[in-house]
């Protein structure tokens, strides 16, 4: 069995669709998930729909059990949240046996200057304290982290930002998701690490640049102090920790933090990873 957690968010889900279209059969795979409501539509192809909520431990026991592998996928709020929530599933995972644990990190996760790094470095060391097998997917930047916002942009005539002309590695979220189906889907994985980034670095001024291509309409990068671009940021409603989060992790950019490329992603997709400018034109007909 492979169990997959938050497999009714835009990755988990996206892992599951890979898995199928793999061969996986619908009732070797199990979705485990907070409101298992939202995952009728799976239930209803044979995936089996499991409770699983990082805050009833109990959940997470029943959730996993059986697992051949499972695919763990870091959980979002705030960061001393996600430590216990992660701590408390790699728990269970140890409780039950699970054959394989494949957890979801970040990109050059031991030295990376990115605050949300902590969280994954925590993840990874309470994974090897347990001696669960292991097989890390440090995921780089997803590109819809900035092209979700571009139809906005547009009408704004502007991405704002503080990243310079920081480059960013990126690959959108589909390609990660695949690169997950397939290493689910292979043996022998315990104790690979995979740092997956996209093929190509670009900036946010290029990001701009194609955006206006496309769109036929002036846009521009505007570069803005970082506590500047943090406010704009809280008075679009975000809040405070994810603001933080996102000014941070242009600050650390504008550094070369996310600009490094490595063959891992594509390797493990066969195929080159989706390039900006293909991001840029799903932001426009998602």
């Amino acid at each position: 069995m492979i169990v997959v957690t938050g497999a009714t968010g835009q990755f988990g889900r996206q892992v599951i669709e890979h898995l199928l279209e793999r061969g996986v059969p619908a009732d070797r795979i199990a979705a485990a998930v907070r409101t298992p409501a939202k995952a009728a539509d799976l239930a209803d192809r044979g995936v089996e729909v499991r409770l699983a909520d990082y805050e009833k431990p109990e959940t997470l026991l029943t959730a996993f059990d059986g697992a051949h592998k499972l695919l763990l996928v870091s959980s979002t709020g705030p960061d001393d949240a996600r430590i216990v929530q992660h701590r408390t599933a790699v728990e269970a995972a140890a409780k039950t046996g699970v054959g394989l644990i494949a957890y979801t990190s970040v990109t050059d996760a031991p030295t990376s200057p990115l605050d949300l790094a902590r969280v994954h470095r925590d993840t990874e060391q309470a994974i090897a304290d347990a001696g669960l097998p292991a097989v890390l997917l440090r995921n780089g930047w997803y590109t819809e982290n900035y092209t979700a916002t571009l139809p906005d942009a547009v009408a704004r005539g502007a991405i704002a930002g503080s990243a310079g002309q920081g480059r960013i590695a990126s690959a959108t979220r589909a390609d990660f998701a695949e690169a997950a189906a397939v290493v689910l889907t292979r043996d022998d994985e315990a104790g690979k690490v995979y740092d997956l980034t996209g093929d190509t670095a670009w900036t946010l001024p290029e990001l701009a640049a194609e955006t206006a291509a496309q769109s036929g309409r002036p846009v521009t990068y505007a570069d803005l102090p970082a506590e500047q671009y943090r406010q704009i940021l809280a008075g679009a409603g975000l809040p405070d920790f994810l603001a933080d989060l996102i000014v941070d992790a242009d600050v650390q950019v504008s550094h070369g933090a996310l600009a490094h490329v490595t063959p891992d992603l594509s390797g493990l997709l066969g195929r080159p990873t989706t390039p900006l400018s293909a991001a840029v034109a799903q932001a426009f007909t998602a």
